[in-house]
């Protein structure tokens, strides 16, 4: 049964890694953005355009997460969705949310946007916002990639 990874494509630093490792693995890969990506010429790859709407790219990669889907997301809220349908779901830095640590997660997600809501303009990580995307990242993104697509192959 083929494996699916949907890549929550806006402001996601590994496209480029999702394309080696799911041609590695012969997977499918579905790139969900509100604007067009460029995107390797290869049948496996396809660009998935949605509308202008609120959440209109987590709504379709949700819809269609399952149990052989890889989600690659940042949004906690995503996560969870597809969590819930069964999916993997991996941040662009390469830690995995799961059941355990989804919860956790979510909580720090709501303490974060109380905060921000007292100190008008804040962004929770300090005045200059998310640390930047590392080599170690991308390394740990690429472990995991690679560990979740080899158990998904073996079942």
């Amino acid at each position: 049964m083929t494996i699916t990874i949907l890549v929550d494509a806006d402001a996601c630093p590994v496209k480029d890694e999702v394309y080696r490792v799911a041609d590695r693995f012969k997977a499918q890969v579905r790139i969900v953005s509100n604007s067009p990506f460029r995107i390797p010429d290869s049948p496996r790859v396809k660009r998935v355009v949605v509308d202008d709407g609120f959440d209109a790219a987590d709504d379709w990669i949700a819809e269609h997460a399952d149990a052989r889907s890889v989600v690659i997301t940042a949004d906690i809220l995503l996560a969870e969705r597809c969590l819930k349908a069964g999916a993997a779901v991996i941040a662009h830095n390469g830690k995995p949310f799961d059941a355990t640590s989804i919860g956790s997660a979510i909580a720090t997600r709501a303490i974060l946007e109380d905060l921000r809501a007292g100190m008008d303009g804040a962004t929770g990580f300090g005045a200059g916002g998310p640390p930047p995307f590392s080599k170690a990242d991308r390394s740990r993104f690429l472990q995991e990639l690679d560990r979740v697509l080899g158990k998904l192959s073996r079942e």
